[in-house]
Order: C-alpha cells, then sequence, then structure tokens
C-alpha cells in the first residue's frame, strides 16, 4: 500500500493559480517565439506572399529567391572570414586580458588592488571620446588594419568585475594555501587550479566577448576603409541599403520591376537576419550548462 502522504491534496485557489501561471508563459512563449519563426517563415516565402502579408505561421509558396540574391554578393564569404576571425582571435585576446587583470584584483595579499579598482571603474563612467579615440588608433597605425577590431576594445571592465568577482566567492582561499604547499607558483595556481573551475565564468565572459564581435559593425566603420578587412555586419549592411529603392533607382525601371524589386528587398532583410544569427544560435546550446552557472554568480552563498 502507497504511501498517502506522497500525495498531497491541492486547493482550488492553487490550481487557478497554477492554470494562470502556465496561460502567461504561453503568452509570453507566443511573444518572444513568434518574431523569430515569422523571420524563418519570411525568409523562404514567395516575397508576394510576405507583402501581401499572407505569411503568417507556415511558409508560403516555398522559395529560396532571397538567399539566391544574397549569395549573388561574393564579398559576403570574405566578411565571413574577417568576422570568424575577429570572433575567434578577440575572444581570446578578450578573454586573457580580463583574466590577466580580475585573477590580480581578486588577490587579498595584491596591496594596490584598490586603487587600481577605482582607476578601472573611472573608465566605466568616463572616456576620452570618439575622436581623441580615433587620432590614438590612428597614431598607432591600426586604422584599415584588422588588428583595429580587436585591440581598441581589447578588455571590458564590466566583466572584469564579473570574473573578479568570481574568483573571490567561488575560488576558496584554502586551495591556494595547499597549492603553495606543493611548491605551486602563482602562475602554476592560476593555470592549473583557479582556470579549471572557472569554467562557468569563462564560458559565459567568451560568449559575451563573441557575440559582441559578432555583430560589431560599428568599429569598422570608424576604423575600416577597405573591403578586404571589413566584417560580415558592414556587407550585410551594404546589401540591404543596395536593394533599397528610391526615386531614382525607379527611374529606369517599369511599374511591375519596381514593385518587384521592393518587395524582394523586403524578404532579403529576413535572409540577411537569418544569415548573421544563425552561427551564434549554434554556438549556445555547446555553452548552455556553464552559462547557466555562470549567470547565478553572487546568487547563492553558502
Amino acid at each position: 500500500m502507497r504511501d498517502k502522504t506522497m500525495y498531497v491534496k491541492r486547493s482550488y485557489s492553487d490550481k487557478i493559480f497554477d492554470s494562470v501561471n502556465v496561460a502567461v508563459m504561453i503568452f509570453l512563449l507566443i511573444i518572444f517565439v513568434w518574431p523569430l519563426w515569422f523571420v524563418v517563415i519570411a525568409s523562404v516565402s514567395n516575397p508576394n506572399e510576405v507583402w501581401n502579408g499572407n505569411v503568417l505561421l507556415v511558409p508560403k509558396d516555398f522559395t529560396l529567391m532571397a538567399y539566391e540574391e544574397l549569395m549573388k554578393y561574393k564579398m559576403i564569404w570574405t566578411g565571413y572570414r574577417n568576422t570568424i576571425f575577429y570572433t575567434v582571435v578577440g575572444t581570446f585576446v578578450n578573454l586573457v586580458m580580463t583574466i590577466c587583470a580580475a585573477y590580480p584584483l581578486s588577490r587579498k595579499d595584491f596591496m594596490p588592488r584598490n586603487f587600481f579598482m577605482f582607476l578601472f571603474m573611472l573608465t566605466m563612467y568616463f572616456s576620452g571620446g570618439l575622436i581623441p579615440t580615433y587620432l590614438v588608433v590612428n597614431k598607432v597605425g591600426l586604422v584599415n588594419s584588422p588588428w583595429a577590431m580587436i585591440i581598441p576594445g581589447a578588455c571590458s571592465i564590466y566583466n572584469v568585475i564579473i570574473t573578479r568577482t568570481y574568483f573571490i566567492n567561488s575560488i576558496p582561499s584554502t586551495l591556494q594555501d595547499a597549492a603553495e604547499l606543493d611548491g605551486a607558483n602563482s602562475f602554476q595556481y592560476l593555470m592549473q587550479v583557479v582556470l579549471p573551475l572557472s569554467k562557468p565564468i569563462i564560458a559565459v565572459i567568451a560568449l559575451y566577448y563573441a557575440v559582441g564581435h559578432w555583430n560589431d559593425f560599428y568599429t569598422a566603420l570608424i576604423y575600416i576603409n577597405k573591403q578586404e578587412y571589413m566584417p560580415l555586419q558592414s556587407f550585410l549592411r551594404d546589401i540591404l541599403m543596395s536593394n533599397k529603392m528610391t526615386l531614382n533607382d525607379m527611374q529606369g525601371l517599369d511599374a511591375a520591376a519596381a514593385e518587384a524589386r521592393m518587395r524582394l528587398a523586403q524578404t532579403l532583410k529576413y535572409s540577411v537576419i537569418i544569415v548573421s544569427t544563425v552561427p551564434v544560435l549554434c554556438i549556445y546550446p555547446f555553452i548552455q550548462k556553464y552559462f547557466v552557472k555562470g549567470v547565478m554568480i553572487g546568487s547563492v552563498k553558502g
């Protein structure tokens, strides 16, 4: 005979509360998921159907016309190559700089840590401005160089603070004493003890940096003029701008051709969104377990 204590009688108010929660969650799910789903189905639907508002839940008149038009731009592959380079190399440089800054600031035996922390935080509220920054980047020869996408933003103070907090709250000081008894120096302790225990925060910070590099077009807009160094986002922006109809463009086309181009440009926007976001979405599942742990830093202590 089963233990009756395993069954908890739920009151009528509890059932109402659960029903309302489920309804609210479903409503929020629709609000957040449907726009993403619409972008996907609109990118593979006939431009005429999208223009007329007939695409709501499923693709209409399936076609890859927008992607075929997008692939006509050969420089898009150059943009992919550059963006992958900026994302991989830039994220590596960011992680090295962030860890090298956060680890000393987390050490209690590093006496000037409060002074340097004050200087670091000061830069979060005050900066030199765009023109002085450009002059510095130009003076050191980074303009029209791929390193202009990496070096000026090599370290985020916000991420340094997060990483420092993790080191302080999640790495027991007794581990350092044990490592020193075994003859480990500070560098060995960092590489062999601290970093292996810091996979959650490293994964979270890497994701922040990688997404920032992948979506960055503003830096290229300021420092890069050569096409061979432009990131993917810059090329996608140019594609959208070149397909935008103006009065001058319409002068050489008849009404039917101009309307067809306008409809294709509308659908092309959705294919551009898919091309630029799918690679990042494919990376997230592999670091999801670390991301969940990392975002809970400081929420539970014990």
